[in-house]
């Protein structure tokens, strides 16, 4: 009997490996003639790098990048099991997560150490990267990104602009004829799950500069430097990208990949669903287990277990899926794709044992899941 056990990350608690870990175990304790196909997964957010280079046995590669305060901070490269593709998480280099809460400041934070982490990618030889572009510190519309590349962002007296969101205001020139040159020999598939535009009420600024340390002033401020961004990449680049869906993401960088990287917008689930090649591996399986954290109204709406789900569906596999918890509107998955899903909490509990324990109790939820499958398919034969 074949298995296939592809679940996301438990957030705070376990990774998309300890839990496809933890599950297969659960797997093996009540089936242990079980044939089972671990494909830790990800939506292209935090995590997606370890979930990918675990799932197509890849390794992993140190770069020492600028953070985005401008301290030099590490970050890991994954290449995939292929040798030609890399998988880049921004968070690792320009991230929320890298700022402490009192020096939040979108006005001067940068994603020049997303910049330098393509440049430490392309130096590995890849033909293509995944870059997941999630929990920004940004709103810099991806300038800091191209300026490591090599492009010049200049001001009306042909100074180089300081880094941040601000600087945008005076920006006057663009010129990328000293871009790196491998760009155009790599594609650059970007992982967006928000479809934002670059400015307005439902840019990046208004949308995600607030989470970032912005007053309503400082908004209005990074808005109006995002817009002259705008302004100066069409007449320089010959570029309309701030209403491209996702363009506001990451505090605008998924403008700025398409304008200096040729970068593609993608749904962050369905990019790396097919970049480790779930549909092939879930061929002929008899049964596909899938998890995360919570279960609820959102994640009808494409989150990492739906996106499994939908997979098993068009191959008529049955799909289950477990979570730390059940919340509510969570019978809207069971339309797309999902035929039952199980809580594996046994019960009232502190948040503190939902973490401390969370390992074993998937590991258990997941073996009285095939039990009853088991019986289930029983019944069925006679």
């Amino acid at each position: 009997m074949r298995i296939v056990v592809a679940p996301d990350k438990f957030k705070g608690c376990l990774s998309a490996p300890e839990a496809a870990e933890a599950m297969c175990r659960g797997v093996k304790a009540a089936l242990p003639s079980a044939e089972i196909n671990s494909i830790p997964m990800a939506d292209g957010g935090e995590g997606t790098v370890e979930a990918m280079v675990f799932a197509t046995r890849g390794a992993y590669h140190p770069a020492a990048v600028t953070g985005p305060l401008g301290e030099i901070v590490c970050a890991q490269i994954g290449l995939l099991g292929d040798g030609k593709t890399a998988v880049l998480e921004m968070a690792a280099a320009s991230g929320l997560v890298l700022v402490p809460a009192d020096r939040k400041d979108p006005r001067i934070t940068t994603t020049r150490g997303t910049g330098d982490l393509i440049k430490a990618a392309l130096d590995l030889g890849v033909s293509e990267i995944i870059l997941g572009i999630g929990g920004s510190a940004t709103n810099d519309g991806g300038a800091g990104m191209a300026q490591a590349l090599g492009a010049r962002l200049t001001d009306s007296s042909g100074r180089d602009l300081p880094p941040g969101g601000a600087a945008l205001k005076d920006l006057a020139a663009i010129d990328v004829s000293a871009i790196d040159s491998r760009l155009k020999n790599c594609v650059i598939r970007v992982a967006c799950d928000v479809d934002n535009p670059l400015c307005g009420p439902k840019g990046a600024s208004a949308i995600y500069g607030p989470q970032k340390g912005a007053t309503p002033e400082i908004v209005a401020e990074l808005d109006a430097a995002l817009a002259n961004f705008h302004t100066v990449i069409q007449r320089d680049l010959n570029r309309s990208v701030a209403d491209i869906p996702g363009a506001g993401a990451a505090g605008g960088l998924g403008a700025g990949l398409v304008a200096f990287a040729n970068g593609t917008l993608e749904p962050g689930v369905g990019l790396i669903l097919n970049a480790v090649n779930l549909p092939a591996r879930m061929e002929g399986a008899l049964l596909c287990l899938t998890a995360e954290g919570a279960i609820d109204a959102s994640t009808a709406f494409g989150k990492t277990a739906v996106g499994v789900a939908r997979v098993a569906r068009k191959l008529d596999v049955p799909c289950i899926a477990l979570g730390g918890m059940i919340g509510d509107g969570a019978e809207a998955v069971l339309h797309e794709g999902i035929d039952a899903y199980f809580s594996i909490a046994p019960g009232p509990g502190s948040l503190e044992d939902a973490i401390n324990l969370a390992a074993p109790r998937l590991e258990r939820a997941t073996e009285s899941v095939i039990r009853a499958f088991l019986a289930g398919t029983r019944s069925v034969r006679r």
